[in-house]
């Protein structure tokens, strides 16, 4: 593997600034101040009217959220809500930092932690997966069950990703020059092809998941020691400190829907492709569960649905900062992360959780 490079990694403060600047042509004084607070006031009908960026394409990972819009709960808790989907060259950070989103949805909580370090005021306020489905796949030829089997082993894996490999192995104190890392697109091919001895992805992308049959082996990275949530919730400060009863609304809106998701998957599904035609029922119907899966376990049994805590965040924080991945200050606990929205629905998410 090849040594530290500090250069051009997680998200530069000036390339996060060029990208408000093209949102709307404001300036930068007010996409950092109170663009969020006028777009949250704006009714419909007397709602408060939240967007909703995604960090990627829309997909099953916000199952709940249409299943809520689709059946009423956000109309009922007096939010109208607008899913905004993200993709290449969409920096939904910088749409919800500017105000043209009150709500942004980042698949991977370090992407968080590396905005607030490069100065973006963005804090997350809900974890939709309790545990990140981020898994290292291999054949039972040659499986990697554990970070020892990676040790003389090819392991391909995405360049955003690389991060987190390194990540695993000083966890496990394996040697970088011990595993050879090279670069994966989205398929498998390097594996089924010999060229690598694992490859990597999420567990709930079963589409690209498929081609590998059951010989399969599994690694979650969880299970290693890098305990990383997926699907964060995040706002502004702003728009936390302003707009609190409006993030506590769209909250409950979502818990309900996601509730109701686990409840009757086989109709969240009909709902989200009936949302998204794009989506292929067939698929969404084996993804489901290990969606549903990552989404409650035993500790939302206890915590509720959407359930976060300070110490899996300071974790994060520790192991980023030992592989110097903040470009500026490393950030604190309460820089990335408040528990205000959850306590304040606390009660419908331990409900549904």
């Amino acid at each position: 593997m090849t040594s530290r490079n500090k250069a051009r990694r997680g998200i530069s403060r000036r390339e996060t600034l060029k990208g408000l600047s093209v949102l709307g042509g404001a300036s930068l004084a007010s996409a950092l101040g109170g663009q969020a607070l006028i777009s949250a006031a704006r009714a419909q009908d007397g709602m408060a009217a939240i967007s909703m960026q995604l960090g990627w394409l829309a997909s099953n990972g916000i199952l709940g959220e249409v299943v809520a819009k689709r059946k009423g709960f956000y109309e009922e808790e007096g939010v109208a809500l607008e899913i905004t989907p993200g993709g290449p060259g969409v920096d939904g950070v910088a749409s919800v930092a500017a105000g043209a989103a009150q709500v942004g949805q980042l698949s991977s909580s370090p992407s968080l932690m590396l905005a607030r370090s490069a100065g973006i005021p963005i804090k997350a306020f809900a974890a939709g997966y309790q545990k990140h489905p981020f898994t290292y796949f291999s054949l039972e030829s040659d499986p990697i069950r554990v970070p020892d089997d990676m040790i003389g082993k090819t392991i391909a894996t995405q360049p955003t990703a690389m991060i987190l490999l390194r990540a695993l192995l000083a966890k496990n104190g394996i040697p970088e020059d011990e595993v050879n890392a090279v670069n994966m697109g989205s398929d498998m091919n390097q594996l089924l092809t010999g060229q690598a001895q694992a490859v990597t992805g999420w567990l709930t992308n079963t589409n690209a998941l498929a081609i590998l049959g059951p010989e399969r082996v599994d690694m979650m990275l969880w299970d290693t020691g890098i305990q990383l949530y997926a699907n964060v919730y995040y706002a502004t400060d702003e728009m936390l400190g302003e707009q609190a009863d409006a993030l506590t609304s769209f909250l409950t809106g979502s818990a309900r829907g996601w509730g109701y998701a686990k409840d009757n998957p086989e109709e969240a599904v009909d709902l989200l492709v009936a949302e998204y035609p794009n989506l292929d029922k067939a698929s969404e119907m084996e993804a489901v569960g290990p969606v549903l899966g990552f989404s409650f376990d035993d500790t939302t049994k206890s915590e509720g649905w959407a359930a976060m805590n300070r110490e899996n965040w300071a974790a994060q924080i520790e192991t980023y900062a030992s592989l110097d991945q903040f470009e500026g200050e490393t950030p604190t606990i309460d820089d990335v992360m408040t528990l205000d929205i959850l306590n304040a629905t606390a009660d419908i998410r331990k409900k549904v959780g």
